[in-house]
């Protein structure tokens, strides 16, 4: 090779990684990777600004820890309260919502508790107790996590003295629900991640639409004040375009079936 042409490739590799992609972590929930948005996001991201966003997938009470240690620049996660502490506590710089969808309970199609009929949810999970059919909770400290235990808490019950109708199975969104198609079990699953799940088997929609089911996903920078290295400059890039009307369009557009999946609310 001669010492022009070595030249020549030297400088189109530093061109190249001069223009290369800024790079940011984000821990993001696994219901958000399951429901299928994040595909549909992160090209467009990587387009508009030039960030490539590293997602690592875990539930909220995960995410929360890697944004303690400094592990990621930010989260996305759905656990209102848990987003709060985490602010208050000096490891999020604040908390901007971005979208919104719901809580559904799903089960076999045959029904077995007759939650179709009940007319709160703290009513449903009371028919599934008292008819001890099989339910499976994610039991991963995840915002699902967190919130079917604050259900059953709503419904005046201890899911720790339940028997073994009731199986934790310590997993992300996609892989409980693939344990409760297997087993003709009833669980909570957030509605985006159930239209977009593949193996449905005899499982049904089967209960949805009480207030209380509201689930909101919230974006948290991790504060450069208690761990200055992480990329503040591109975690504000990226909460200015997840808050613009050009994620507006994307996330409201994004359906399965003609069904929406999330509604944009940030302000």
């Amino acid at each position: 090779m001669t010492k022009g042409l070595i030249a020549g490739v030297l400088a189109l590799l530093i061109a190249h990684t001069a223009h290369a992609a800024d790079q940011l972590r984000m821990a993001v929930t696994t219901s958000f990777h399951n429901s299928g948005l994040a595909e549909v996001l992160l090209p467009e991201i990587a387009s508009d600004l030039d960030i490539e966003v590293q997602l690592l997938v875990v539930g909220t009470g995960q995410a929360l820890r890697l944004g303690r240690a400094g592990d990621v620049d930010a989260i996305l996660v759905h656990s209102r309260a848990a987003e709060e502490a985490f602010v208050a506590e000096g490891y999020g710089t604040h908390r901007r919502e971005i979208m919104y969808n719901d809580f559904v309970f799903v089960g076999p199609s045959g029904d077995p508790a007759g939650i179709a009929e009940a007319e709160t949810a703290a009513d449903a999970l009371c028919d599934i107790a008292a008819s001890e059919a099989a339910f499976v909770s994610r039991g991963d400290d995840s915002g699902t996590h967190k919130k079917e235990l604050a259900l059953w808490q709503d419904a005046g019950l201890d899911a720790e003295s339940f028997g073994p109708w009731y199986r934790a199975v310590g997993a992300g969104m996609g892989a409980a629900l693939n344990t409760a198609s297997g087993l003709d079990a009833y669980i909570l699953s957030d509605r985006a991640s159930w239209l977009n799940f593949g193996n449905k088997g005899d499982l049904a929609l089967l209960f949805a639409g009480d207030p209380v089911l509201f689930n909101q996903y919230a974006y948290l920078p991790v504060d450069p004040a208690r761990h200055p290295h992480v990329k503040a400059d591109l975690t504000a890039k990226l909460e200015g375009w997840l808050s613009s009307e050009r994620a507006q369009v994307l996330i409201n557009g994004y359906m399965i079936d003609g069904e929406t999946l999330f509604v944009f609310n940030a302000e």
